[in-house]
């Protein structure tokens, strides 16, 4: 009579395992792990970064001081100084919420404004605090500091995403993508300023303040657009060391 055990069969009630099964399912298990651990790196290694964006104390108490502008959202401009090239730097509150209110009193004055920036590549925003953070210079220490005008690069059909600039600089990881949409929408809400992420550099720059095509805000058809890839056509605008993409046309989105 045959013995299940030793010719491969194994049936329950036999308490010795077939050598052959027995070597089969250590194999398996083996492979098993070792597939699973190979899985895993591959899907770490193929997951997108969430960026070098990071806060940066680069005041240190201190105060920019410029120009406000309100249009297409809160921008000080900042002079030259020495070795210094001018800046325009945007600005947002602390929380998700913009400055709009706050700025609007300081339009086409000299304000000085401190907080702390967020930055990732050539995108930074200045987050200001509450307080004396956000007000008109000192008289005895203000300047005539007068702004440079608006250099036109041309119309232009970008593919990207867009985002809010203070999540998409640093504040938040990952700050753009599916994943960050809703926050991004919260932000854009509150009046954070939109920003779009190029897939390809304009004058070596991939991000964009968005504005409409006359200068105002984001337009509104935008708002659903966000953390999905868009393809945009409108007018690119340099205002010192920033970009302003002027959106006209959605050409297509996901």
């Amino acid at each position: 009579m045959l013995k299940p055990a030793e010719h491969g069969f194994f049936v329950g009630y036999f308490k010795k395992t077939p050598a052959d099964i027995k070597a089969l399912m250590i194999a398996f298990i083996v492979f098993f792990i070792a597939g699973m651990a190979s899985a895993s790196v591959l899907m770490s290694l193929n997951t997108e970064s969430p960026g070098a964006g990071s806060y940066a104390d680069e005041l240190h108490g201190e105060y920019l001081m410029g120009t406000m502008e309100l249009k297409p959202y809160p921008i000080l401009r900042v002079p030259a100084e020495g070795s210094k090239p001018a800046r325009a730097v945007m600005l947002a509150g602390s929380g998700k919420f913009g400055v709009d209110a706050r700025a609007l009193p300081l339009a086409g004055k000299t304000a000085q404004v401190g907080g702390i920036f967020v930055k990732r590549g050539d995108l930074e925003m200045l987050l200001i605090g509450g307080g004396d953070d956000l007000k008109a210079a000192d008289l005895q220490t203000s300047v005539n500091l007068s702004v440079a005008g608006p250099q036109n690069l041309g119309r232009w059909r970008l593919t990207g995403e867009i985002c809010d600039g203070k999540c998409g600089g640093g504040a938040m990881k990952p700050g753009t993508g599916l994943s960050h949409k809703a926050c991004a929408n919260l932000c854009l809400n509150g009046g954070v300023p939109p920003v779009f992420v190029s897939t390809a550099p304009v004058d070596g720059h991939s991000f964009f303040l968005l504005s409409s095509e006359d200068g105002g805000p984001m337009p509104a058809a935008l708002r659903d657009k966000t953390a999905v890839p868009v393809v945009l056509e409108g007018s690119v605008e340099r205002r010192d060391d920033l970009m302003i993409f002027k959106v006209d046309r959605l050409v297509d989105g996901a």
